[in-house]
């Protein structure tokens, strides 16, 4: 039995084990009150299990959850850093009834798991005070489950935002690009050989997502793969353009580093589309390197970027879930999101919160913040992974000439339509 399967039996198991629980006769619950009252005054100990940081992020996680012991002096978090394969790790655990009481989900991810049942509805926890509208919409939009309910709240997000190394534009006379079209144009005018590209390009689904529907084609349609359409095509061959018949964009591999912002650090880029995460890199690796952002240059008039998301769930099978909401709560509340991203790191889902820091008039940051009122996040039901994965190893062989762009595509769509009709 695969593991969908298996998540989906815990589930049902979940669900019938809560029937039966509403089913007590009045001394049952009689005596769960009282095991209620004694409860409280007991200490309990609640898991956390995310997938940790940078040393900083490290440090503002536990600065949140001692604030969060000290308001709740009777509820102890022990936080578990899963380091790799993290989901494998998640699903197992949930699998054998061992799952952490909250954990991480991203937005990506969040769909499918969902759909099995191994989650927690929120919606009976929230109280007026939690403030729900604070949250920037389409971020809590990710994780609704097709019921209509919420089963996660977004801790952080960042959208994309374009960088453009300021003393490069400024000898060869250029201004922002605005739109696509002058992005183009300005990648040619900063291009120099292969010693410095224009643009510096990642080829994956992740980031090309919002280019692919921009023309009105749809990655993803029923839940499977439709990025062969022709209108997805055309929208992503000025990529492809860009790279073999302009020679002013390439991928960061090409030139010997390992993602945009270190492409862009090291000079060999003149503009990269990343995301907030950028920008401390940038200032504390490469503070020689004076360098702004803008709004991704809009496409057709209108303005489109990508937003990534993470939310904080409850295991439905969580033993101490009063405890687990009080952290839930705390952690995506007001004090505890200002804790957890007061240094920039990431950005705070909730707008008031934003605002309060100042990230909504802060010279690099307003643009990530900007765009998230019309951001498109990274998802779409259950079978994305499958998705994306045949779209990227397609999509790079077009980028790098092996074929063209809508023949490697048509490969792709096949091959994720037959993986998924196979699962």
């Amino acid at each position: 039995m695969n593991k969908k399967k298996w998540l989906a039996t815990v589930g049902v198991s979940t669900m019938l084990f809560g029937s039966v629980l509403t089913g007590c006769s009045g001394g049952e619950k009689a005596a769960e009150k009282e095991g209620d009252k004694q409860a409280a005054d007991e200490k309990v100990e609640v898991t956390l299990a995310g997938w940790g940081g940078n040393p900083v992020e490290q440090k503002l996680l536990k600065q949140t959850l001692d604030e969060f012991e000290k308001k709740y002096p009777n509820i102890k978090v022990k936080y578990e850093v899963i380091s790799e394969q993290y989901m494998d790790v998640i699903k197992t655990r949930l699998i054998g009834g061992e799952g952490p009481d909250v954990f991480y989900l991203d937005a990506f991810e969040a769909p499918a798991l969902i759909e099995t049942g191994v989650l927690e509805p929120l919606d009976q926890y929230v109280t007026d005070d939690f403030d729900i509208n604070d949250f920037e919409k389409p971020l809590l939009d990710a994780f609704k489950g097709e019921d209509g309910k919420i089963y996660g709240f977004p801790k952080d997000y960042s959208t994309l935002a374009l960088f453009y190394n300021k003393k490069m534009f400024e000898e060869a006379g250029l201004e922002v690009p605005k739109t696509w079209d002058e992005l183009r144009e300005a990648a040619k005018k900063l291009t120099k050989g292969t010693e410095v590209y224009g643009f510096g390009v990642a080829p994956e689904l992740a980031r090309l997502y919002y280019i692919a529907e921009s023309k009105g084609g749809k990655v993803v349609t029923d839940n499977k793969a439709s990025f062969a359409d022709p209108k997805v095509v055309e929208a992503l061959q000025p990529i492809v353009d860009m790279h073999l018949k302009d020679k002013s964009a390439a991928q960061p591999s090409e030139v010997g580093a390992s993602w945009g912002g270190e492409m862009f650090g090291q000079g060999k880029a003149a503009m990269v589309i990343e995301g907030n995460w950028a920008i401390n890199f940038l200032q504390e690796t490469f503070p020689n390197i004076e360098f702004g952002t803008a709004e991704m240059p809009t496409i057709n008039g209108q303005k489109r970027t990508m937003a990534y998301t993470v939310a904080y769930v409850m295991n439905a099978s969580s033993k101490n879930k009063e405890a687990a909401w009080k952290l839930i709560s705390f952690l995506t509340g007001k004090e505890g999101m200002k804790i957890w991203t007061s240094k920039g790191y990431t950005l705070p889902t909730r707008k008031s919160v934003a605002a309060e820091l100042g990230y909504d008039k802060d010279e690099l940051r307003k643009v990530f913040v900007a765009g998230a009122e019309y951001a498109t996040v990274w998802q779409n039901g259950t079978n994305l992974p499958i998705i994306m994965n045949n779209f990227n190893n397609q999509f790079v062989s077009a980028f790098l000439g092996e074929r063209p762009l809508a023949e490697a595509l048509k490969e792709a769509q096949e091959t994720a339509n037959k993986e998924i009709e196979a699962k």
